[in-house]
């Protein structure tokens, strides 16, 4: 779907991407696939070129924050530092859009990459290794999305029930504070509990939330949105009490939620989409406030219910109300202050 974009000067900070080339593993799965799964196969390679025509699309995205999602691990380095490949290659594309031949817009300025923190403190050496791959690495996600039913995630998730409450997990997360690291939580609205718990014994460790929770409305939880809402708001009113913790306004548009109901590539239009998504993004912003909310593109994940440029229009007509003040803080200041970006938002 085309559509006229609205406030094309404002400008964004995408804190939430992906690049991959998942080609060589989509094979393996067997049909039907996962919803979450015929996403990705409409976006099974989504390259810097990609990520360029989707920046460039008519919105002001000035920079990227590039979130882990197991590209490009080395294995000739062994299972516990595989994941420095990732980082190196995403190190590179940064490269590429900071030698200005692409213009102002800077691509993964910022990478969070992924280390294992049930290592314990080993993790730390792990942690020293992504420091040393590339100085725009700001942090990882360790993400622990997990469902008593096995076909809301569907077989790419491996997660073990309750991992941020495991001690050994816990004592690899101490090892981020050491290095002065952000933390991005992934998880299912059914455990935002393990969030809260977590941000109350790391009170001085930043910890982003992912997606706005993820409320669910696939398998299972198909039809329940509605019967959810209320346990949804009370624990993310919960976790915006804890001053460590920003979130992230996106996500919405996955096949988990099924926010819209049908994808990949739904082809729904901004307006219809806010009205959508609008409950949980002005519940998240009213808990949290601009200044600890930040809108995220999640692409190419997002492309099951939006284009890009569709996709930041909705934002901005759910924004619409806001000051001009609030709004360069939801689009582009707080993933400025979470992710070192500042220099970038003072030259916009």
């Amino acid at each position: 779907m085309s559509e006229d974009i609205l406030e094309p000067d404002l400008p964004i900070i995408d804190p939430h991407h992906h690049l991959w080339d998942l080609r060589p593993v989509l094979g393996a799965f067997p049909e039907p696939r996962h919803d979450f799964l015929e996403t990705l196969a409409g976006a099974a390679q989504y390259t810097f070129d990609q990520l360029q025509a989707d920046a460039r699309c008519g919105h002001n995205v000035i920079a990227t924050v590039f979130m882990e999602c197991g590209a490009f691990y080395d294995n000739s380095r062994g299972d516990d530092l595989k994941v420095v490949g990732e980082v190196e290659f995403v190190n590179g594309v940064a490269a590429q859009g900071a030698s200005g031949l692409y213009g102002d817009y800077r691509p993964c300025a910022a990478i969070v990459g992924h280390a294992d923190l049930t290592l314990g403190a080993r993790a730390g050496e792990v942690l020293d290794a992504l420091q040393a791959a590339s100085p725009r690495f700001v942090g990882i996600r360790h993400a622990a999305a997990w469902d008593a039913d096995p076909e809301v995630l569907g077989p790419p998730f491996h997660a073990p029930e309750g991992l941020y409450r495991d001690a050994t997990f816990r004592e690899g997360f101490a090892e981020l504070g050491k290095r002065g690291l952000t933390f991005d939580a992934w998880v299912l609205e059914p455990q935002l509990g393990d969030v809260l718990e977590l941000a109350r014994a790391f009170p001085d460790q930043p910890i982003v939330l992912d997606h706005c929770g993820t409320p669910l409305g696939i398998a299972s939880y198909r039809g329940q949105l509605e019967a959810n809402f209320s346990r949804w708001r009370s624990a993310i009113q919960a976790i915006a009490e804890c001053e460590n913790v920003t979130i992230k306004l996106g996500g919405l548009a996955m096949a988990f939620c099924q926010l819209p109901d049908q994808g990949p590539a739904a082809g729904r239009g901004s307006e219809e989409l806010a009205g959508l998504w609008k409950p949980y993004i002005d519940t998240c912003i009213e808990a949290f406030g601009p200044g600890r909310a930040m809108f995220e593109s999640n692409y190419p994940v997002d492309r099951w219910g939006a284009s890009y440029p569709v996709l930041w229009n909705a934002f901005k007509r759910l924004a619409a109300g806001a000051s001009d003040a609030d709004k360069r803080a939801l689009f582009a200041g707080t993933a400025a202050q979470v992710y070192g970006l500042e220099r970038l938002l003072v030259q916009a």
